[in-house]
């Protein structure tokens, strides 16, 4: 698993109605930028902190790094002389 990748923090507002958060776009990596219909994305996680911090900060952004290990397999049918019985 990669390590986190922070670019921002965020406060709990409106009795945990909403969650307000700033992200610095210099902080995240390029790499994960993704394009669909000619649009960029970055997908990002909004996590929980332990604690609030100094600043009241309640959550924190991270970049999310998920991905695939492969393709995925398809399955495979058995023929009649795999059957044990």
């Amino acid at each position: 698993m990669a390590d986190k990748i922070y670019c921002g923090s965020g406060k709990s507002k409106f009795d945990g109605d909403m969650i307000s958060v700033s992200v610095c776009l210099d902080d995240y990596p390029k790499e994960y930028l993704s394009e669909y219909n000619g649009k960029r994305y970055l997908k990002l996680d909004v996590c929980k902190k332990r604690e609030v911090d100094q600043y009241g900060k309640t959550h924190y952004v991270t970049v999310n790094t998920w991905t695939p290990d492969s393709a995925p397999t398809p399955p495979v049918k058995a023929s009649d002389s795999d059957i044990p019985f």
